[in-house]
């Protein structure tokens, strides 16, 4: 049974006659790969089971922990709700805090009031999305949905130079799979191919207001999108390819195609779609700086000149970095600079 469905029923079923009248808030929301709906048989061989996150007012947590504690089934529909692992000590799925601290743990900051530009590009993309995802099961504390909703998606302006700065990390790579080919370097050609696909898949995701999950769910994600199955099919050629230039030709429908979807968003004005060479030199590009620099002609000064080069995903790809929020968020601080937004 999916995680998702699990932890609603029990919460429905076990745990909300056990918290009786004590006002709180529950969700399935935060780290979990049921949380993206992602799991499957494999996720319950470790840390799976009917979980709930129960959210109360500073001062009842213990309490309400404590009572949980001793009353929750050793099983629910079949499933253990004690789990652990090699690695974490047994223990149930029901997590009792008040929402402050815990979005503090998540995010570095509260997402109840006013989020700063500092707080949306230094939190992880993978952050963003497990608070978006998941279910709100109650709200009876009416914090939740607000968070969320402030959440959802990123203000138009961080938006755009998001974006932008993705189309930057595009252009940074674009002629790399044929420079490394006319040097019989094809292995590297291939390398720098993957880089560009993977880009490629977030700018997508980013165009469809979706954060993109970290690495392992990469691949699902774009894969969920309506119309991705084309383009994914371009991508998977061109890592199937053999030699650069057959990667270069279905690189090149990809570009196009992606393009266009820029193009439809509307945010500038239209941009020639079709691929063009690479100066002087043989090799076709789609030239993503145009795209980066139109972009960012529609950003106001303030957000266009961070020093930082976009999101922490944009310029770190440390698991120790992005996975700890109170990292990420100095990181991002220290490349904008004490003067930084």
């Amino acid at each position: 049974m999916p995680g998702l469905p699990l932890s609603r029923a029990f919460y429905t079923e076990v745990v909300r006659p056990l918290i009786g009248q004590v006002p709180h808030g529950a969700a399935l929301i935060g780290p979990g790969s049921e949380v993206l709906a992602f799991d499957t048989e494999r996720s319950a061989d470790h840390d799976w089971g009917p979980r709930v996150l129960v959210f109360v007012e500073p001062g009842q947590e213990a309490a309400l922990s404590q009572r949980l504690g001793g009353a929750l089934p050793e099983r629910f529909r079949g499933y253990p709700t004690v789990f652990g692992s090699d690695r974490n000590p047994p223990r149930h799925g029901v997590v009792v805090t008040v929402f402050e601290q815990w979005a503090h743990s998540r995010l570095g900051f509260d997402p109840r009031g006013p989020i700063g530009t500092a707080d949306w590009l230094g939190v992880s993309w993978q952050r963003l999305a497990e608070m978006t995802s998941g279910e709100v099961f109650h709200d009876g504390l009416g914090e939740l949905a607000v968070a969320r909703a402030n959440l959802r998606w990123y203000p138009d302006q961080v938006w755009r130079y998001v974006l932008a700065c993705q189309w930057r990390r595009v252009g940074e790579l674009e002629s790399f799979p044929g420079r490394c080919g006319e040097v019989g370097d094809d292995l590297g050609s291939l390398l720098v191919t993957a880089r560009l696909v993977e880009e490629l898949m977030r700018l997508c995701l980013l165009m469809r207001r979706r954060y993109p999950p970290y690495a392992k769910w990469l691949g699902s994600a774009f894969a969920r999108l309506g119309g991705s199955a084309e383009l994914g099919e371009m991508f998977a050629a061109a890592l199937a390819a053999r030699g650069w230039r057959e990667r270069e030709e279905h690189l090149c429908r990809a570009y196009e195609r992606v393009a266009g979807l820029h193009n439809r968003l509307g945010l500038t004005e239209p941009l020639q779609a079709s691929v063009r060479g690479y100066f002087d030199r043989p090799f076709r590009v789609i030239g993503a700086d145009r795209f980066a620099e139109a972009l960012l002609g529609t950003v106001d000064s303030t957000v266009r000149s961070l020093r930082a080069p976009g999101s922490v995903d944009q310029f770190c790809d440390s698991v120790q970095v992005l996975g700890d929020s109170a990292r990420s968020l100095a990181v991002s601080r220290a490349l904008r600079g004490p003067t930084g937004p």
